[in-house]
């Protein structure tokens, strides 16, 4: 149905659908979206929050801001100009942003191209192969993070191992951890109806990489394997901010939001890391590696996926999460 011949509450829904696509710490899904008017409310579902892996919230918000960018992208490319206020309500901390129908709007090629590849993004922990991402694509990223309000520093080869050493060192702290385990076991064993969780049949064994990924399925169950790849060509890449506040977060979301898209349209698979930045110790190790210029939100993945996809992960059943 054309954009015009729809209602202003189903071109708003239309816009939370597509949010409901993003990644999310854990795939836990943090969020709920409201239409009321020409108004499209987010608000964070603290129901949802990992309170040993997040304790602040700080990937919780992360992860809506990620939603907002998917949403103010599917507003744009149907041909509307938005207006986005962010934490609008101070007595309403949860209200996380509006976005307000602002008139028409004639969508570029580059929003058509990155809507377009909301649909085809997916999570690849497989290991990447040896072919490098063009520097072009890779200052291209840079700026689409930029143009959202927060940055993203691309880790230079020589400074991968210490990324490797974070990451490594983030997994045996946290699996030692009785608290943190019970919270993985929590979030990679949910019962189908639950269209959330990270099944470990998405998850990928154990094998030499450039820098370890998080292992999902440490307690057993089915995985894929990593494929024949190290991720030597990869590209690593850290999202900071200047400051470390709630507005901070929900725009460093949308700068992962706006880096993901641009990757997934130029054909490269991506897989947001936050296990480097959710220990105090291992986020002053990434912080170090910005020259302690700037606040280290989490770091990604971006390289050239093997052959074929992933697994998908569970989705929310939309009733549950846009509210009338």
């Amino acid at each position: 149905m054309p954009a015009q011949e729809k209602s202003i509450k189903q071109v708003l829904r239309d816009a939370a659908v597509a949010a409901t696509a993003a990644p999310s710490i854990f795939n836990t899904q943090p969020w709920r979206w409201q239409a009321d008017g020409t108004t499209l409310r987010l608000w964070a579902d603290r129901e949802r929050q990992l309170m040993v892996a997040d304790p602040d919230g700080r990937l919780l918000t992360i992860s809506c801001g990620v939603a907002l960018h998917h949403a103010r992208l599917a507003l744009a490319a149907s041909g509307h100009e938005v207006s986005a206020k962010r934490l609008p309500d101070p007595a309403d901390p949860d209200l996380l942003a509006t976005i307000e129908l602002a008139g028409a709007h004639q969508p570029t090629a580059q929003q058509l191209r990155l809507h377009a590849a909301i649909a085809r993004r997916r999570t690849d922990r497989r290991a990447f192969g040896p072919e490098p991402v063009p520097a072009e694509i890779a200052h291209e990223l840079v700026d689409a993070a930029e143009a959202q309000g927060a940055h993203l520093h691309l880790v230079r080869r020589a400074d991968i191992a210490r990324l490797a050493f974070a990451a490594a060192q983030a997994a045996a702290l946290q699996l030692a951890d009785s608290d943190y385990r019970k919270e993985l076991i929590r979030w990679t064993h949910r019962p189908t109806w639950s269209g959330d969780g990270v099944p470990t049949a998405t998850a990928v064994q154990a094998a030499p990489r450039a820098v370890p990924v998080r292992d999902f399925a440490p307690f057993g169950g089915p995985s894929m394997s990593a494929g024949p790849q190290t991720d030597n060509g990869a590209l690593y890449a850290v999202v900071f901010t200047d400051e470390d506040s709630p507005a901070s977060w929900l725009r460093s979301g949308e700068a992962l939001s706006a880096a993901l898209l641009t990757a997934t349209a130029h054909g490269l698979g991506t897989a947001p890391m936050s296990d480097v930045t959710e220990l105090t110790v291992t986020r002053e190790r990434l912080r170090h590696l910005l020259s302690d210029i700037g606040v280290p939100q989490l770091a990604v993945r971006i390289g050239h996926a093997p052959a074929g996809e992933p697994p998908p992960v569970p989705r929310r059943a939309h009733d549950q999460i846009i509210y009338p």
